[in-house]
């Protein structure tokens, strides 16, 4: 389960990152707006798909409130998704 999160969580940070950088520019700086529609749309989904994995991860797991809120924030702010992938990995490296 652990590595289904983290693919998952990673995943969707890459989404995020190419919603930020490549679609919205391409939007506002080239005017075209299908690249924000489309790539919003597979955000999106990924995020929900993220959504169920990380509650999934938090009961079988037993995490904490603060935690998830921590991976719930950390999910929309660029880049933080890898430095969490990180310390997960370090956390749960016996686990396959």
């Amino acid at each position: 389960m652990i590595n289904l999160y983290r693919k998952t969580a990673l995943i969707e940070g890459v989404s995020y990152l190419i919603l930020l950088f490549i679609a919205m520019p391409l939007k506002y700086i080239f005017n075209i707006n299908e690249a924000v529609k489309y790539f919003g749309w597979i955000h999106g989904v990924l995020f929900l798909v993220f959504a169920a994995v990380l509650l999934a991860a938090t009961i079988k797991y037993r995490w904490s409130f603060k935690r998830v809120i921590i991976y719930l924030i950390g999910s929309v702010l660029p880049f933080v998704p890898f430095y969490l992938d990180k310390s997960l990995k370090k956390e749960y490296e016996n686990i396959r």
